[in-house]
């Protein structure tokens, strides 16, 4: 049956309003974020900034240890998303090529817990990390963000999707299974890691509940949690002030848009392959 013509247009009318719903918050905290601050305060607002100012950069960068803050949360999600693509990419690989008594009952496992909030196991978590002396350092953040069941998933769906004639072939050549999944598998599943990096990274990058609840000392805090806990005032008797909020949270995204940009062209060829549609 042929689709009428007004069908492709109202498909586009509704894609660009849900994008201007998503964009203009994002367009109206850099403007905004420029302006001083009683322009920002000003009733009715207005979206041309009258002056533009670098001060409320400055006043972040010069009140707050914030380039500490940003590198706490860069060793956090780089080394996480890097342990996190070495353990779920073994995990995801021996659950879908090989096969061993309970491998069924073990992938079903990982499948229920992407059910499991993290507020179901922070406190047992809490209660493990202080056991282990691991409160108040990078590696108390780092370490429970490796144990990833979203990544395995992915991963998993697209280390099913390959032929086992490219295993067989790599076999009768004498591989062994080491050989074969470093050189032949982790080269194609290259769409696949990208998703899981970009993915990762975010999660890491933005990570709040844990990273508020573990760390206690101003200088191991990250840069989310540090945010929302200075979140506007430059020293402890100063009134809430919008500009360094959004000046904060305006460099605290650039390097999560600048993974994304990096690994952009393999996002999508990642999210078809690993069975995740809508």
């Amino acid at each position: 049956m042929k689709q009428p013509r007004w069908i492709k247009p109202l498909f586009y009318a509704v894609v660009i309003l849900a994008c201007l719903f998503f964009i203009l918050p994002v367009v109206w905290t850099v403007i905004s974020s420029l302006k001083p601050e009683s322009d920002i305060q000003s009733y009715p607002p207005s979206w041309i900034p009258a002056q533009v100012t670098l001060s409320n950069y400055r006043t972040v960068l010069e009140k707050f240890p914030y380039f500490t803050w940003m590198a706490n949360s860069l060793i956090v999600a780089v080394v996480g998303t890097l342990g996190i693509l070495v353990a779920s990419t073994m995990a995801a690989y021996a659950l879908a090529r090989f096969h061993f008594r309970g491998r069924r009952v073990l992938y079903q496992s990982i499948i229920v817990m992407l059910l499991v909030p993290m507020q179901a196991y922070v406190i047992p978590l809490y209660l493990m990390a202080g056991k282990m002396d691991l409160l108040n350092t990078l590696q108390g953040l780092i370490l429970p963000s490796v144990a990833n069941v979203t990544s395995i998933f992915i991963l998993h769906a697209f280390f099913r999707e390959l032929p086992m004639e490219l295993e067989e072939a790599a076999r009768i050549d004498g591989a062994g299974e080491f050989r074969i999944f470093w050189q032949i598998m982790l080269p194609l599943s290259g769409p696949a890691l990208s998703t899981v990096t970009i993915l990762t990274f975010i999660a890491n990058w933005n990570a709040f509940l844990w990273p508020m609840i573990a760390v206690r000392q101003d200088i191991m805090k990250t840069l989310p949690v540090a945010i929302s806990q200075y979140w506007g005032a430059v020293n402890q008797n100063a009134s809430f002030q919008y500009g360094t909020a959004l000046a904060a949270c305006c460099m605290a995204v650039l390097p999560t848009l600048v993974v994304y940009f990096a690994l952009q062209r393999y996002f999508v060829a990642g999210i078809a392959s690993s069975g995740i549609k809508g």
